[in-house]
């Protein structure tokens, strides 16, 4: 099962996929969370001690590893061999393997640098493999998507905040994602504060399937500032309450039900 997580910057998307990991692995599910975004926060948000995330480089800055994989000179492999590198390269922390994938180069979507070449590659690999459940938290914005780093997923997650413009970017990404071919698609609405907030998503979803709303809570935003090794900061408070919720529905729709 391979299910990504997008949304614009800022609306909690490293949020719900740290807590759909845990959801997950607490069931007993094996899972790989899968770092895509530049900001590089997965493995905090998950909890994973910080001895082993400041040794967990970044595939794209294996600059040597890309070459060995792409070819040198003006001479481009577009489909590099890289099914080894995600048992080599992923850190290991109760029962959630994480692999940092870095920030892909910008250019258009059909930009063919070895960088891009590569991560695609990797990325294939693992959305094709034979992992038990694949959970990859996209960088912001739509940017992952016309690069189709999604296309293979059993299910896209959008990621909105309770506003019109939050909205307005879930249904362009839900757009583009049906454009690639993704059969299913689901929104989670994330920061909800009030009753207002939720009479507004009941009003304004249409076109978005909303699998559920998440809580704003300060004290899960209080414990990640405070940084440190410990438990994940999406246990804390009520919003792991909502997730467990949450998470039900986006198992229940990647496996078509």
């Amino acid at each position: 099962m391979k299910i990504a997580i997008a949304g614009k910057g800022g609306v909690g998307k490293t949020t719900l996929a740290a807590g759909f990991c845990v959801f997950l692995a607490r069931r007993g599910y094996q899972v790989y969370a899968v770092d895509a975004d530049p900001d590089v926060s997965l493995g905090v948000a998950l909890g994973f001690p910080s001895w082993l995330l400041d040794s967990l480089q970044p595939l794209i800055e294996m600059k040597d590893l890309v070459e060995e994989r792409t070819g040198g000179g003006a001479y481009l492999v577009l489909n590099p061999q890289v099914d080894d590198l995600v048992a080599r390269y992923a850190c290991r922390h109760e029962n959630i393997s994480l692999l940092r994938m870095g920030g892909i180069k910008p250019g258009g979507s059909e930009c063919y640098c070895k960088e891009s070449s590569f991560l695609r590659a990797v990325l294939g690999s693992l959305l094709l493999g034979e992992e038990d459940v694949v959970v990859l938290d996209m960088g912001a914005g739509i940017e992952g998507l016309t690069r189709g780093t999604a296309r293979g997923v059993d299910l896209l997650v959008v990621v909105a905040e309770p506003t019109p413009v939050s909205f307005r970017t879930a249904r362009v990404i839900t757009s583009l994602a049906g454009d690639l071919g993704i059969a299913r698609i689901g929104a989670v609405v994330n920061k909800v504060r009030n009753q207002a907030e939720r009479d507004f998503i009941a009003a304004s979803g249409e076109g978005l399937q909303v699998l559920g709303c998440l809580s704003y809570d300060e004290e899960v935003l209080d414990r990640a500032l405070a940084g440190g090794d410990g438990p994940p900061a999406v246990l804390a408070g009520r919003l792991y309450a909502d997730l467990e919720g949450v998470g039900a529905r986006i198992l229940k729709l990647a496996e078509g039900g």
